[in-house]
């Protein structure tokens, strides 16, 4: 599907709300050409200024291991200094990476990677097909404890699931090094998108040697970590940030202009502010109360992006179960205000489930939201009716509900939102908040430890399939006991009768959607995220991209 750059607006970083999945435009830091990004004249290569950036993060790192990796500040991090088959250039296509080319057999089902013989890995070793089929099976066999792994390769490469289910040995993957630089991976069927999917964390090589010789500790600590990408880890202080330096032995160094990229923790907004003020750091988030001072300055810019925040319903709850008390909730929210007032950042109202300017129809520039139009709404009226019959339903007068989230300043504002609308609005009811350090709020909702759950998706893959799939009864990320034969059957359908018809897989992905919002209320959809942030103009060349890390440095420079 096509990138819309409308949507890539300047450098997005470090969300902390996720899952996993999981994958520009406006005023922009990249150059203009793929042939600028390693042009020694635009990167300041002659230059005497240091070459390095210093940027945020609102969390710590979860791991540094790929098969391990669900959170979007892992994403963001290992991105750096791992390199898959391909990689992201500025406008969202792949460019090489570890291969040179690639094929596919004409029934859509054999792909063949050539790779490049002049990769190494950090200690000296070549990088090899080998290091891919051992990373891929790493990732399905059950004793590694991947959640990716069994999502992203379940059903889509020959044996994935079964191996994921312990009913077949990891050797079976549909995986084969034909020789050192010749990969050939068999899929269970067509999949339409399944070369972009290999950008994203979970299909980067590993280092057998490597990682068996450290064992429980690859990927918790900087010196437990081995690059093959852009930058190496040098040094992790948890909990406080970590640095990243060039990494000599890149295949492509050359073109890696940057010598240190550091990130470090900041979780309230005004610390960042001060730090970017006194020279500290080169970017940092904005939340409402900054907005207005810093709007009018070169520093500012505002990054919108296809990452959906919405409320998620565990059925497993007596009230929850009642799909009355679901439309309640999501009627009583004013998004309008919330988008306008509470984040003042650009963000915008959720219309449904699949965000805007995220794809199009096949063969039109008409945006899947403009085709199906809003599916969401605000209606106090509407809200306090269909409440009304959850109560009587349930033969209760007064209920209470937890909502878990994130502790951080923005997350805390939401929620806290979010509590003063459903209480206002619904009579009867509580809401109790719980928020939580990111780390542990991603466990508990993938443990299904919450009521509602305060969430966010972003995509693993430009395809619609990377936000209605996880809703499948027992899927990876479903998480919150909805199960539906009819909207399996619609997602089925689109992967698989459809998968080589596109116009019939669109109607079917949005026949799949108003299922999930119209007829089961399944999830709320909130808002679409944009993030007001400070960012030094003098940094050049750094981009976001869709999917994979949430922004792109291999190319990026400070300018003089």
């Amino acid at each position: 599907m096509k990138k819309h750059n409308g949507l890539w607006l300047l450098f997005v970083f470090m969300l902390t709300l996720i899952l996993a999945a999981c994958s520009g435009g406006g005023e922009s830091t990249s150059s203009n050409s793929s042939e600028e990004e390693g042009s020694s004249s635009e990167s300041g290569g002659e230059s005497d200024v240091k070459q390095e950036i210093t940027i945020t993060a609102k969390s710590e790192i979860a791991s540094m291991d790929p098969s391990l990796i669900t959170d979007t500040v892992s994403f963001q991090w290992a991105g750096e200094t791992l390199e898959g088959l391909f990689r992201l250039d500025k406008d969202g296509n792949l460019s090489p990476g570890i291969a040179k080319d690639s094929s596919v057999s004409e029934d859509g089902i054999t792909w063949t990677f050539n790779l490049r013989e002049d990769a190494e890995w950090a200690n000296g070793d070549p990088v090899t097909a080998h290091d891919f089929v051992y990373s891929w099976q790493r990732a399905v066999t059950p004793e590694t404890g991947s959640e990716y792994g069994p999502y992203f390769l379940g059903g889509v490469v020959k044996n994935a699931t079964a191996i994921s289910n312990g009913e077949m040995d990891p050797k079976e993957l549909g995986a084969v090094a034909v020789d050192d630089h010749t990969l050939e991976v068999t899929l269970e069927k067509p999949i339409p998108y399944f070369k972009g999917m290999t950008v994203f964390i979970t299909f980067m090589p590993l280092n057998q040697d490597y990682v068996e010789e450290h064992g429980k500790d690859f990927g918790t600590e900087a010196k437990f970590t081995l690059a093959n990408g852009p930058f190496k880890m040098t040094e992790w202080n948890h909990g406080e940030g970590w640095t990243l330096e060039k990494n000599d032995s890149y295949w492509d160094a050359d073109a890696v202009k940057l010598q240190k990229l550091e990130g470090k923790v900041i979780k309230e907004i005004s610390t960042g502010v001060n730090l970017y003020e006194s020279g500290q750091i080169d970017q940092t988030e904005l939340n409402a109360e900054f907005v207005d001072q810093y709007s009018t300055t070169e520093d500012f810019n505002v990054a919108e992006q296809p990452y959906l925040y919405f409320l998620k319903f565990n059925q497993a709850n007596e009230i929850l179960a009642n799909i009355d008390a679901r439309k309640a909730i999501s009627l009583a929210i004013d998004r309008q205000a919330l988008a306008d007032v509470i984040l003042n950042d650009g963000s915008v109202p959720a219309e449904g489930y699949v965000p805007s300017n995220f794809v199009n129809k096949p063969g039109t520039d008409k945006d899947f939201r403009e085709v199906q139009g809003s599916l969401v709404e605000a209606n106090e009226q509407k809200a306090a009716e269909h409440w009304q019959k959850a109560l009587d339903a349930l033969g209760k007068e007064e209920v209470t509900l937890e909502v878990l989230g994130d502790d951080t300043g923005t997350s805390q504002n939401v929620m806290a939102y979010y509590k003063d609308q459903l209480e206002t609005k619904l009579e009867g009811l509580t809401i109790d908040l719980v928020q939580v350090p990111f780390k542990e709020r991603v466990r508990r909702g993938q443990d299904s430890e919450f009521e509602i759950l305060a969430a966010t998706w972003g995509p693993d893959y430009v395809d619609p399939n990377t936000y209605l799939n996880m809703y499948l009864t027992d899927g990876q990320n479903n998480n919150m006991n909805f199960s539906s034969e009819e909207y399996d059957s619609l997602i089925a359908k689109a992967n698989g009768e459809y998968a080589q018809d596109p116009q019939k897989r669109f109607e079917t992905f949005l026949e799949a959607e108003r299922l999930l919002l119209e007829e089961y209320a399944a999830v709320a959809p909130i808002y679409q995220d944009a993030k007001a942030q400070l960012f030094r103009p003098t940094i050049k060349n750094a981009f976001p991209t869709p999917t994979g890390p949430e922004f792109e440095f291999k190319w990026a420079y400070v300018e003089e």
